[in-house]
C-alpha cells in the first residue's frame, strides 16, 4: 500500500502493483489514516511517500521480513 502525491495537489492510496488509486484524499495525514487501515485488514506493508515522490515512513503490517531480534 503506497500514500503517494498527485499532480493536483491531493493524495493517492494505491494498492502494490495497481494502476489506479483505491482512493484520493485532501491531505496526506487522510490518505495515511485510509492506507493503514487497509494495510491493517490486509496485512501488508504501508510506504508513506513525500511531496518529492520519495519513501518518508514505512510499516509492516503483517508478515514482516526483518522482525525485532529479541
Amino acid at each position: 500500500m503506497h500514500i503517494t502525491p498527485r499532480e493536483d495537489g491531493r493524495w493517492s492510496v494505491v494498492r502494490e502493483g495497481a494502476e489506479r488509486a483505491s482512493s484520493v484524499h485532501d491531505t496526506q495525514a487522510g490518505a495515511a489514516t485510509a492506507g493503514r487501515g487497509t494495510a491493517r485488514r490486509e496485512q501488508t506493508e504501508l510506504y508513506i511517500h513525500g511531496r518529492d515522490g520519495r519513501i518518508r515512513e514505512r510499516d509492516s503490517y503483517g508478515n514482516d521480513p526483518y522482525p525485532p531480534k529479541g
